[in-house]
């Protein structure tokens, strides 16, 4: 895979899979075979200096387990992942904000850890400074760094996780779901202070999402993954003015429209197939409304000459224009 132009992460065939098989007496008893879980399977993209990229999804889809490989938690199975920067400047927010904050730390010490581990030698003085400095960038004063993170509200300790993050100086964020955990009105609050970081110190993200709504307004490019895949990529304005894949029309669907609160919509039917024993062919072909029979026994891929590889689709390959409600 050669280097592209101002590239920062290029990712390419990336697999990981578990060992999901019961203990070794139990399959020697009951005469079963070891099970595989794909977690991951084949996945391909590329993200551009100071972008944002959004995996989008239904929860197991794999999309946390991607930002996991990305940082380097779980080894890939298979493929490359090239980071084109400095690992130490790579760092992640994470869901729970209270979950990922030491309990017994004050939030002071939680931010200044990363600037202590990846330059120990920085005097005490200058790493007060520079805590004082990240609480104000995220909206909270010098003060609070005194005070425990269940001190906080959701929205106050999401902000001190991205404090701790920018702590490093990183040039990458992955984002693992960073404001689900989050009010709504807290949400936009979150989301806009990253945008205004993003534009202020030119940082790109990975940005995990179940909620294609959430990153309308954040994402340059929209990645949507399916039981592992990534079924259809584009720019975000492109996506949602014409989305080539049944599943990312179905996506959309249900993503509430004041404009037109009664308009039809096409129910998501059926539940996501197990990833241990998938659907033969596309995966998406038990609840796709435009499934035929050669879904049901060829695996789509995405090809240049379809979409210039925005769609792994077989039945986006008849048309060029928006898929119709079914």
């Amino acid at each position: 895979m050669s280097i592209r132009p101002n590239a920062i992460l290029e990712v390419d065939a990336l697999e990981r899979r578990f060992d999901v098989s019961a203990p070794w007496l139990n399959r020697l008893i009951e005469r079963k075979p070891r099970q595989t879980l794909r977690a991951v399977d084949g996945v391909d993209f590329t993200i551009q200096r100071g972008q944002t990229l959004a995996l989008v999804g239904e929860s197991g889809c794999g999309k946390s387990t991607i930002a996991k490989l990305v940082t380097g938690l779980h080894p890939p199975s298979g493929g490359k992942i090239r980071f084109h920067g400095d690992r130490d400047r790579l760092q992640m927010i994470f869901q729970d904000p209270f979950a990922s904050l030491n309990p017994r730390w004050r939030v002071a010490r939680i931010i200044a850890e990363p600037l202590r581990t990846l330059r120990p030698d920085t005097p005490l003085d200058q790493v007060s400074a520079r805590v004082e400095d990240l609480l104000r960038t995220v909206g909270l004063a010098p003060a609070d760094g005194l005070k425990f993170p269940h001190e906080f509200s959701g929205g106050q300790r999401q902000r001190i996780s991205i404090a701790r993050a920018l702590a490093g100086e990183p040039e990458f964020l992955v984002c693992d779901e960073p404001t689900s955990a989050l009010d709504v009105s807290v949400q936009a609050q979150v989301l806009n202070l990253m945008k205004k970081l993003q534009k202020e110190m030119g940082l790109t993200y990975l940005f995990i999402s179940h909620d294609l709504s959430v990153v309308r307004h954040m994402a340059d490019v929209i990645a949507v993954m399916y039981l592992g895949r990534i079924v259809e990529i584009q720019p975000t304005a492109d996506l949602f003015a014409n989305p080539l894949h049944p599943y990312t029309q179905l996506l959309l669907d249900t993503i509430p429209d004041l404009e037109a609160p009664k308009r039809d919509r096409s129910p998501m039917a059926g539940e996501v197939p197990s990833p241990v024993s998938p659907p033969s062919g596309c995966s998406f072909h038990p609840r796709c409304p435009r499934a035929f029979d050669r879904c049901k026994q060829e695996r789509p891929q995405r090809r240049p000459e379809v979409h210039n590889r925005r769609v792994a689709c077989f039945a986006a390959e008849t048309t060029l224009e928006r898929i119709p409600h079914v």
